[in-house]
């Protein structure tokens, strides 16, 4: 792809009231789009979780973070299919500075439980 293109994330927050398959098929569709007009590099799927506050009356949401290279006008796209796609509680791309870390591992056999981590032995 032409150097001229910034790197993105994508955060998906999918409403978890809505069938998985239907959930699925919005993030195939984003990813589509992308490898249409852009360059995908990455998805990361963190599961379903307690959000920080109420997003449209829902306490929870499906979460997704896709990273991809692409120009304005697929930002535009994306955000105009987003904004129309019943499922999508709220979206938000954001552009990534040079030397960013990577997104962290959030999936929920990722994350560690209060309990794995007090059997977990201490570095000292």
């Amino acid at each position: 792809m032409a150097s001229g293109k910034h790197i993105y994330d994508l955060t998906l927050l999918l409403d978890p009231a809505v069938e998985a398959e239907r959930r699925e098929q919005i993030v195939a569709d984003v990813a589509d789009l992308i490898d249409r007009t852009g360059e995908f590099i990455g998805r990361h799927d963190w599961g379903t979780r307690q959000a920080a506050y109420e997003v449209r009356k829902k306490a929870e949401a499906d979460y997704h973070l896709i990273q991809f290279r692409g120009a304005n006008e697929l930002l535009d796209q994306l955000d105009h299919n987003l904004k129309i796609t019943d499922g999508v509680l709220r979206h938000r791309i954001i552009k990534l500075r040079p030397g960013t870390p990577d997104p962290p591992d959030l999936r929920p056999s990722a994350v560690p439980t209060p309990e794995a981590a007090e059997t977990q032995p201490q570095e000292a």
